[in-house]
């Protein structure tokens, strides 16, 4: 989710950063919104490639990204306002800034590399923590409450619904029989125990996730209600744009992505009544340009040098 840049020491990599300059077209003069700041990457570019007067709103629940993106961003603060907030408050933040329409809007979704990276957030299996998730530790529920509290039921559509994790039922009875859990180690060896035992020994050349992986992934969507949060911004992201303005949504799963493509869909046609219907009833008219009908990946020599850059789709929508 985060870059290098020149000068820069931290070991963290902007997606698509390249292209997702391209597809903003920062401009002098112009306004802009990264809605999930991270480190500062993406934001370090739009502010260079809109210089000398172009300003941004960087927005993150994370503290700690924050503190990191102010330091990075001190040669262009004149030009730039930080907030820890999510992007679903996009429309008021901007209101607060008195800014009542925008250029462009950058939102680099899901889990940064600083994140993961920081053993006691909780997020990984990789070394052992307290079992939080939260990306705002404001907020009230941790990925321990959910293990601990949710109904064996409950906790078994969260894995499929959020996690796509096809032995669900087998897991989730796994972690009912093994709580109270409440480190990232106790949680990755309930999900090791129930899967097959021909799954257990990853990675492996046919399969690149641990067996733990999509457990982690459902619970920290729940945690931070991932999916709402992104059916609340991109309609508050398309009518704050500009005529001409661009949103770049870069999502790395594909409950994320298809909720981007859907809504993309929806709203760059003049009709969304249904296809067997002789006269159009709705209404509806198109608001978008889809720029990238299929979403732009990462090229071969980005993933050999950011790995985890490999599940990125970047999808760009433009303001009619």
């Amino acid at each position: 989710m985060n870059v290098q840049t020149e000068g820069d020491t931290l070991p963290h990599y902007s997606v698509l950063y390249q292209e997702t300059i391209q597809a903003l077209r920062p401009r002098s003069g112009g306004l802009y919104v990264d809605g999930t700041l991270g480190a500062g990457g993406h934001a370090w570019g739009i502010l260079e490639a809109s210089s000398p007067d172009g300003k941004l709103l960087g927005l993150d629940v994370d503290p700690a990204a924050l503190e990191i993106a102010g330091g990075r961003l001190a040669p262009f603060i004149q030009r730039t306002l930080i907030q820890q907030a999510s992007y679903r408050s996009l429309g008021e933040q901007l209101a607060n800034c008195g800014w009542q329409s925008v250029d462009g809007i950058l939102l680099d979704l899901g889990l940064s590399s600083m994140q993961l990276d920081t053993p006691g957030r909780g997020f990984s299996f990789r070394s052992d923590a307290p079992l939080d998730m939260r990306f705002d530790r404001r907020s009230q529920v941790t990925a321990a409450q959910l293990v601990n509290q949710l109904s064996e039921r409950e906790l078994q559509e969260v894995l499929y619904k959020y996690g796509e994790e096809h032995h669900a039922r087998r897991i989730t009875r796994a972690i009912v029989a093994a709580r109270p859990i409440h480190t990232t180690r106790q949680l990755a060896d309930a999900v090791l125990s129930a899967v097959p035992e021909g799954e257990r020994r990853t990675p492996s050349r046919t399969r690149r996730l641990h067996p733990a992986t999509r457990t982690f992934q459902a619970l920290r969507i729940a945690v931070n209600q991932e999916l709402d949060a992104i059916e609340s911004v991109l309609p508050q992201a398309v009518a704050v744009l500009v005529p001409g303005g661009r949103l770049v949504v870069i999502s790395y799963h594909s409950l994320e992505d298809r909720l981007v493509k859907q809504f993309s869909r929806r709203e760059s046609r003049d009709c969304i009544c249904p296809p067997r219907q002789p006269v159009c009833t709705c209404g509806h008219t198109a608001q978008i340009i889809e720029v990238t009908r299929k979403p732009i990946r990462p090229q071969t020599d980005e993933v050999e040098r950011n790995p985890r850059s490999r599940s990125a789709r970047m999808r760009v929508l433009e303001k009619k």
